[in-house]
């Protein structure tokens, strides 16, 4: 009998309209409306950066300028400018673009990666369970930081790298989620009517399996993307996030923690940046799991 591999735009039509459905019930959770405003608020700022930013964010002007202080030209510098002279309301701004773009990616690469040893490995069972769950072991044995630095000292420091390495750190762990969710899921009826049909292996994880699984991992998604939010910015501060002189948070904090006692509003403005991002996720995520224990 021939094996149906094929998976239907339909089918995962029907998917993603329920997970937007469980977004729209937001709105009976005051704290994940919270979250998702912030989120949003962050989001626009990236998007509209080109326009909104006042400076080019790598012009230097005017060093050590505090908050409020005028500028050349009839230029106000909001949030003041670093030991380099450059417009920091700027640099913020420009910088929510880097966390943005690379957190999301490198969050939905490790989901990725991680959902598909997951299904295989909780699914399958026996040698590719054992082989994938040895594999998670030995990589969540290391300390995460020390892995990083490991797999970006190795490759080198880049936007794609960050992505890799935050894939090959986090991976094992959702993988090990998954696998959890579907040792319980693949016993279900619709299961064992989709094996009786003679659908495939994959067909039956992807389309019967995971969509019934996505009420943990998208609150998941939601804390660990606040986590890797986090790494981006140790990266930066490390020095081991995007080359200078791209505006990163975590680097603008590294540039100016020597001058935090005598200027703490170098520090301090990208500290408030991460610290209300991820703040969003983790409002988001827990809105979202008060919901499905509401249901």
């Amino acid at each position: 009998m021939a094996l149906q591999t094929t998976i239907t735009g339909a089918e995962y039509g029907g998917a993603l309209v329920r997970a937007l459905k469980s977004f729209a019930l937001l709105r009976e959770s005051w704290i994940g409306m919270i979250g998702a405003a912030i989120i949003i608020f962050w989001s626009l700022v990236a998007l509209s950066a080109p326009w909104l930013a006042p400076l080019d964010p790598n012009a230097v002007i005017q060093a050590f300028a505090k908050p409020g202080a005028a500028g050349p030209d009839g230029v106000t510098f909001w949030l003041g400018t670093d030991h380099l002279g450059r417009d920091i309301l700027s640099r913020l701004m420009w910088g929510s673009r880097t966390v943005l773009f690379y957190a999301p990616i490198a969050t939905v690469t490790a989901y990725t990666v991680g959902i598909l040893m997951g299904l295989a490995a909780g699914y399958r069972g026996g040698l590719v369970d054992d082989i994938l769950s040895r594999i998670s072991d030995i990589i969540l044995s290391f300390p995460v930081l020390v892995l990083y630095i490991i797999v970006i000292g190795a490759v080198g420091a880049s936007g794609v790298n960050i992505i890799i390495a935050i894939t090959f750190a986090s991976a094992p762990g959702i993988m090990r989620i998954v696998r959890g969710l579907v040792l319980d899921l693949r016993n279900r009826d619709y299961v064992a009517a989709a094996q009786t049909r003679g659908d495939s292996d994959w067909r039956i994880m992807l389309v019967e399996i995971l969509p019934n699984a996505r009420g943990p991992l998208i609150v998941d998604a939601c804390l660990r993307l606040g986590y890797v939010i986090i790494t981006i910015g140790v990266l930066g501060f490390l020095g081991l996030g995007l080359p200078p002189p791209d505006p990163d948070w975590g680097g603008m904090v590294n540039e100016t923690r020597q001058m935090a006692i005598v200027f703490p509003h170098m520090t301090l403005m990208p500290c408030i940046a991460i610290s209300s991002l991820i703040l969003g996720f983790n409002l988001l995520a827990d809105g979202l799991r008060e919901i499905a224990l509401r249901d």
